[in-house]
């Protein structure tokens, strides 16, 4: 729901004085996520929704930091969730939270630290004007790059009010930035270290003494707000791209990791990918365990990392080449085949960094990977089956397959063997007259046939393939 269209409740208070006497009590945010984070845990409910594969790792680190009290940092390579995991602290957060009516900052009606809200508060009294904020509003991203300015975490002095006769000495001249914005939020920082090193200087004060210096003089606002950070590791060190201070100023260092088993990652791709056709587990598994692979080999660039959106975008290409497939023959109810994962290494052969040495051997690396992945899922998925009669079957009649060759024809040829109906209930196939799920299981049955050369292979000319 947009933040614009939410309403706060009926029954709020709209004045400090209703506000104290509803017995509101202020929290500092800190406090207000670690007792709902506990509250969460003591409740048995899981504070961290679509978070995939940390139970038992990341989340209990992360857990502590926060019930601490800790501004943290996440380190992890490209594509580990880090982000998706700083943004779930929003939930953690009250879901409304009084402030002034008007502050710059949001400042609590209890506790106002700019000298425009004190003026008003002490001027207002109990009528001080009080509206409220949803905790979607509470965090604030803020992608660090080369050119980010202290203007745009901390502040400047703001011309205009300067040209409106205040002095430069005036805290009422300063526009104020992100950080200060964030006050009784959450500040998330993707990627520190790519921050020059005179921007982090200007964070030191910010996370130890909570105030923010300015053009020279210092501005006393004690802010309340949780800074939270993702970096990479091989940047995070005293050698790499990190002021020490900086680094010295956070509470806790969190590591993230991929996946670490191959549930996980199919949960993962289940639950992130958007897919324009049906796409079978199994195939979720071929594309989880390539990734798996990939993650391992020597020829890629372990210090790139292999990202969970790899495996997300190469289940939504398997679906897109289901659909241009289906296109093609007319199908009418398109769904992913084995013959859909070679459209994988050529589309996202980009999102991979290579080994120095491997220039010229990309295509090779990718097609044996891929194949180990299909051999280990169907070696997994029909352990116990004996394939020999299909085998045989198909020696006398094979059966062709290919991107234009509609999943009809695939079932129409095959050959009537007992094996196939056992085939069918271990790969989802069964109990269905839709030829989508039959096809795709049985050419994973005669993948496996071929990578364990009990049938070959031929490719034609006119993209079609044929077991034999």
């Amino acid at each position: 729901m947009p933040i614009t269209s939410l309403q706060p409740p009926e029954f709020a208070a709209r004045t400090v004085g209703e506000l104290r006497a509803s017995g509101h009590e202020l929290r500092g945010v800190k406090a207000e996520i670690a007792d709902n984070l506990l509250a969460a845990l003591r409740a048995g409910s899981d504070p961290w929704p679509g978070i995939v594969g940390f139970e038992s790792t990341v989340l209990p680190q992360l857990e502590r930091a926060l019930i601490a009290g800790h501004d943290l940092v996440l380190l992890g390579e490209r594509g580990q969730g880090k982000t998706r995991l700083l943004r779930s602290l929003v939930a953690l957060l009250d879901e409304w939270t009084p402030v002034i009516e008007g502050s710059e900052l949001g400042e609590h009606p209890y506790a106002p630290i700019t000298p425009a809200s004190r003026r008003r508060a002490a001027e207002l009294g109990d009528e001080l004007p009080v509206t409220w904020r949803h905790r979607a509003a509470r965090y604030t991203e803020k992608l660090a790059t080369p050119d980010t300015a202290v203007a745009d975490l901390i502040g400047d002095v703001d011309p205009v009010k300067v040209a409106e006769g205040r002095s430069l000495g005036d805290p009422e001249t300063i526009h104020y930035g992100l950080v200060p914005r964030a006050h009784r939020g959450i500040v998330a920082i993707n990627e520190l270290p790519d921050l020059a090193e005179r921007i982090q200087v200007a964070l030191l004060n910010v996370m130890e003494e909570r105030d923010i210096q300015v053009r020279g003089y210092t501005l006393r606002l004690p802010l309340d707000v949780l800074l939270v950070a993702s970096a990479n590791p091989e940047d995070y060190t005293n050698r790499g791209r990190i002021i020490t201070p900086l680094k010295d100023r956070f509470g806790a260092e969190v590591r993230t990791h991929y996946p670490m088993e191959i549930a996980d990652e199919i949960e993962l791709v289940e639950q992130e990918a958007d897919l324009v056709a049906p796409v079978p587990e199994h195939l979720i598994e071929v594309i989880a365990r390539f990734t798996r692979h990939l993650r391992e080999s020597t020829s890629i660039d372990q210090g790139s990392g292999v990202s969970a959106r790899f495996a997300v975008a190469a289940a939504e290409t398997v679906a897109a080449a289901a659909l241009r497939r289906a296109a093609l023959t007319g199908e009418a109810d398109p769904i992913g085949r084995p013959v859909d994962l070679d459209a994988v290494p050529d589309v996202l052969r980009g999102k991979l960094e290579f080994a120095s040495g491997e220039e010229g051997r990309e295509a090779e690396i990718l097609e044996h990977l891929l194949r180990r992945a299909v051999a280990e899922t169907a070696r997994a998925r029909l352990a116990g089956l004996d394939l020999n009669p299909l085998a045989a079957a198909v020696a006398d009649h094979p059966v062709r397959t290919g991107e234009r060759v509609p999943a009809a024809d695939v079932v129409s040829a095959l050959p009537q063997v007992d094996v196939l109906t056992e085939v069918a209930k271990r790969l989802g196939a069964a109990g269905t007259e839709a030829p989508g799920p039959m096809a795709s299981a049985a050419e994973l049955a005669l993948e496996l046939l071929f990578l364990t050369r009990r049938l070959a292979k031929e490719e034609a000319d006119d993209a079609t393939v044929s077991y034999r």
